[in-house]
């Protein structure tokens, strides 16, 4: 039987992607010119509106159209941006920043510190429904504004990520701009931030184009547009870059990274992200056999985890054992190791949580990844009695309604880290509060907590590597494995992406002369 379920995958696999070689080596000269980059996107944009949207939406624009107080450099070093510098109090509960006094919203108005004090307000006011108020809600206090350029920032207690958080989620907006509209949806349909770019227009499900903003405070960028272009289906990005209409592709099948890296005018990255692909599990409700540790346990035990890497995702990933990367700085746990394949254990489990004939259970999966992977797993658990109901659902819908926990009762999702380090998915995925979590245990909601008061690389991660093996022994999730990002670009652009995130950074690009 599992002869016969490899064979299927491997069918699986050869039929995901079969992209016609053209006659030709694949084009070197731009798109459109050497002032334009054209980006193959693999998901829509649900929200333009840095502030509200899912981080994987904002790690597309978040850094062209935006920009924070402190950011990230190449290899995710903490560095100011509109910031000058920063000063903490002793207790770790004040931080003072001292702004740039020449950084200009695109409209051409000053930033200023009222800028800064309402942007936070706006992410603490549960009106906005910001992704970014979990992070912020329970420690920010109050914001004060002795002048234009000097913004204080009093906590309730201390966050040893703060700063990370500010850097990777704070995106400053307008206060006299945002404030004259009637809804926050009307900011996300015309966006105004102090980034390198600005945004030109937006038509949803195809593209979203941006000019280059030459009041930046910055470095500016050799690019004066950028076009990202949405493009779902993998075969078509492809060919869309082997024929020239695209320079960068985004998400690259990993089926094609082999074939595409041989093509002389073409250059391919394959960029761990700090991050997992899972089954998110909606364990909270009482009468579903999620709640019950040797079902979670059972599920994870079903699935081959190995083949599904070099079937689905053609050897291009890494089986995980819980939540937290291998390629993170800091937080996992070494000797956590991926549950292994074991059908009979899965069986056994399952019958000892009451359900020796296995259930039925809906899976809810975006399309923002191949619906090979749902496939497979589906198969998987088929195989030890468990009857998958996939849901096929288009990105935005999926992630709005991951967004307001609708998502339940299982959904397959991946979580790209935008601050570098581990509090952003371990806080938004399993603990009490999380915006995206369905899930509590009271070990590792106390181990959270305590993070709060924790600075430093190294304490910090002993206490990440606590709650990763916690989340392994609890099963809190089904571990698929790490997550890479395939980039592919033409030689003749000079760029490279971001080194462990999602991230687009375009202020250093340019075409070679």
């Amino acid at each position: 039987m599992r002869h016969a379920l490899m064979a299927a995958l491997s069918l699986l696999a050869f039929t995901v992607l079969c992209v016609a070689r053209p006659a030709f080596a694949a084009p070197n000269a731009p798109a459109v010119d050497d002032k334009t980059v054209v980006i193959a996107i693999e998901k829509d944009i649900q929200n333009l509106d840095a502030l509200v949207t899912a981080s994987g939406d904002s790690m597309r624009y978040g850094w062209l159209i935006y920009d924070t107080l402190y950011g990230f450099d190449e290899t995710g070093n903490l560095t100011p941006h509109m910031a000058t510098g920063y000063t903490l109090s002793p207790d770790g509960l004040t931080y003072t920043f001292e702004l740039r006094a020449d950084v200009l919203f695109h409209d051409g108005s000053k930033m200023t510190s009222e800028d800064v004090k309402y942007t936070i307000e706006r992410v603490l006011d549960p009106k906005v429904r910001s992704t970014r108020r979990p992070y912020f809600a329970p420690v920010v206090d109050t914001v004060e504004t002795p002048d234009p350029t000097t913004v204080v920032i009093h906590l309730k207690q201390p966050d040893g990520a703060f700063l990370n958080k500010i850097a990777g989620f704070l995106f400053i907006v307008p206060k006299a701009y945002v404030s004259s509209l009637p809804t926050s949806e009307a900011f996300a349909a015309a966006p105004i931030g102090t980034g390198p770019f600005k945004f030109k227009r937006y038509s949803v499900g195809q593209a979203l184009e941006l000019d280059r903003f030459d009041g930046y405070w910055g470095k500016k960028p050799s690019l004066e547009h950028i076009v990202m272009k949405v493009i779902t289906e993998p075969s078509t990005r492809v060919n869309a870059l082997l024929t020239g209409e695209v320079d960068v592709v985004v998400q690259l099948p990993p089926e094609e990274r082999d074939r595409v890296a041989k093509e002389p005018n073409l250059d391919v990255f394959t960029t761990p992200v700090d991050a997992p692909m899972f089954v998110r599990l909606y364990t909270n409700d009482p009468s579903s056999p999620l709640s019950k540790l040797p079902v979670r346990q059972a599920l994870n035990y079903a699935l081959d985890k190995d083949a599904i890497v070099r079937s689905v995702y053609s050897g291009v990933g890494e089986p995980m054992g819980s939540f937290i990367s291998h390629h993170f700085p800091y937080g996992a746990d070494p000797n956590v190791k991926p549950y292994p394949y074991d059908p009979a254990k899965a069986k056994a489990l399952l019958k000892e949580a009451g359900y020796p004939n296995g259930f039925s259970i809906k899976l809810n999966d975006g399309n923002d990844h191949a619906k090979e992977l749902a496939e497979a797993i589906a198969a998987y658990w088929g195989q030890v009695g468990v009857k998958t109901d996939i849901q096929r659902i288009d990105y935005a819908a999926w992630s709005r309604l991951n967004n307001t926990h609708k998502s339940g009762p299982m959904t397959l999702t991946q979580f790209t880290n935008a601050i570098y380090d581990p509090i952003h998915g371990v806080g938004g995925t399993f603990s009490k509060d999380g915006s995206w979590s369905d899930y509590f245990n009271p070990e590792v909601q106390a181990l959270i907590e305590s993070l709060d008061s924790t600075s430093g690389a190294e304490q910090r991660g002993a206490k990440f590597r606590r709650i990763d093996r916690l989340l392994h022994d609890d099963a809190a999730s089904v571990w698929i494995t790490e997550l890479f990002y395939v980039y592919a670009k033409k030689k003749a652009f000079d760029w490279k992406p971001q080194l462990g995130s999602g991230f687009i950074r375009m202020t250093d690009a340019h075409w070679q002369e």
